[in-house]
């Protein structure tokens, strides 16, 4: 029995075997045949894909890739890689209106378009480039209006009352949006790139109204608040004159504002600003006052610059006799300027040789006048002038003599027609008994 089973385990093995062998023939005939199937496949995708590659199909609403291979003045030709070149007319190449195509795209340019027609009897494919660009543009905006995040933008035209800009959409921002200050004439800010916010957007009436000063406020604010922190009062820095006021100059110390008062710009009087300084002038000025709460900068252009009495003391000499100009009259005199900044006093009692009540008398402000200088002290700003000391003084009057018959040629005293009074002595002492008399006899009785 035992050898009849090894016999028959044999016999098994062997068809085993045998099943094993055609199995492994059949599994590599399968993928021979397979391969070669494979083969012949991917021979055929690729040459459909070159046929694909040479043209391709298009319908209406289709949206396509192509290059730029031409422009005219009105429209411009897209290669998208059907048998003939798609149009996009200037009105399809941007929201906003164009002079000439090449304002919106150039040779060479990659673009993404919409079908708008074709018509293969004509050869006609009409592509649009600014619906696509539209579509993008709206998810862009709303994205850009949540967030108030600032973002570019170039001025494709000046229209009335703003600017326009293309940002898929058509892009307008308002004259009173453009700047922090006043802009009379937009005519040279067609190219310009400007920093904006969206401030309104509809997309049902396609609006949108963007913001370039909301920017520059925010980044003035903050420059603002850092310039601010590092001015200290007496620093002496440079700036630029930006605007001039009937009341001061505005000067930029390094993008925020400062005033220089009309009465800070010079040492000499000032009547209006522009008598000195001029829009874009650049000047020393000295800090006087930083206020971080109300955002002022108070400055001074005199103060950075040598006072008028530094020096004085190089042309003003006690004793000189010197031309100035009334500046002003008080009751106790007058000021009289001798240099740009210094002016002296002129006491009354040193105007004229004759008494005057006032010197309204015989001056007046503006009038040239010559003076000596009596005394000088720099150091108190303090100069006291004699205007009279520079005139000879009258000879003095001569009076005329008393006669000692004088008495005699005198006429008789003119008597008042009163009878009650009297001049003379005479009249005096009668007048003076007949009212008196039997009173003071009475009192000298009882005594």
């Amino acid at each position: 029995m035992s050898e009849e089973i090894r016999n028959q385990e044999s016999a098994d093995n062997v068809e085993n075997n045998e099943n094993a062998e055609t199995t492994e023939t059949v599994e590599s005939a399968v993928v021979e045949e397979n391969n070669g199937t494979t083969e012949a496949v991917t021979g055929n995708e690729e040459a459909s894909q070159e046929d694909l590659e040479v043209i391709i199909s298009v319908k209406k609403g289709d949206t396509v890739k192509g290059t730029i291979v031409k422009i005219e003045d009105n429209q411009a030709y897209v290669s998208i890689g059907y048998k003939y070149d798609g149009v996009i007319p200037i009105r399809e190449l941007s929201s906003v209106q164009l002079d000439n195509a090449a304002e919106a795209v150039e040779v060479g340019q990659e673009v993404e378009c919409k079908v708008v027609s074709i018509n293969d009897n004509k050869e006609s494919l009409v592509l649009s480039k600014r619906a696509i660009d539209s579509e993008k543009s709206w998810e862009d905006l709303e994205k850009y209006f949540a967030s108030q995040e600032t973002f570019e933008v170039t001025v494709a035209d000046v229209v009335k009352g703003g600017l326009v800009a293309d940002v898929g959409a058509r892009g307008f921002i308002p004259a009173s949006m453009v700047e922090r200050h006043f802009v009379e004439d937009f005519s040279d800010y067609k190219g310009r790139t400007l920093r904006v916010k969206v401030k309104e957007l509809d997309r049902e009436n396609s609006k949108v109204i963007l913001s370039a000063k909301e920017v520059l406020e925010e980044e003035f604010e903050a420059n603002k608040i850092k310039i601010m922190a590092e001015l200290s009062e007496g620093q002496i820095i440079e700036g630029t004159v930006q605007r001039l006021t009937q009341f001061g100059a505005f000067v930029d110390v390094g993008g925020v504002d400062g005033l220089v008062h009309v009465s800070e710009i010079a040492w000499n009087h000032v009547e209006k600003p522009s008598d000195v300084v001029s829009e874009g002038d650049k000047v020393r000025v000295k800090v006087l006052k930083v206020d971080p709460e109300k955002g002022k900068i108070s400055l001074s252009i005199k103060a950075a610059a040598p006072g008028p009495w530094d020096s004085a003391g190089e042309s003003i000499k006690i004793g000189d006799i010197v031309t100035g100009e009334v500046k002003r009259l008080v009751n106790f005199g007058a000021f009289v300027e001798l240099l740009p900044g210094v002016e002296g006093l002129v006491h009354i009692s040193q105007i004229s040789h004759k008494h005057i009540g006032t010197p309204h008398e015989v001056l007046k402000e503006g009038q040239e006048v010559q003076v000596k200088v009596l005394d000088f002290n720099p150091s108190e700003k303090r100069v006291s002038l004699s205007i009279k000391e520079t005139e000879e003084a009258p000879a003095p009057s001569a009076r005329p003599e008393r006669s000692s018959n004088s008495n005699r040629d005198r006429g008789p005293k003119e008597v008042l027609n009163n009878p009650n009074v009297s001049l003379s002595n005479e009249g005096l002492s009668f007048t003076l008994a007949e009212r008196f008399g039997d009173k003071l006899d009475k009192f000298k009785g009882n005594n």
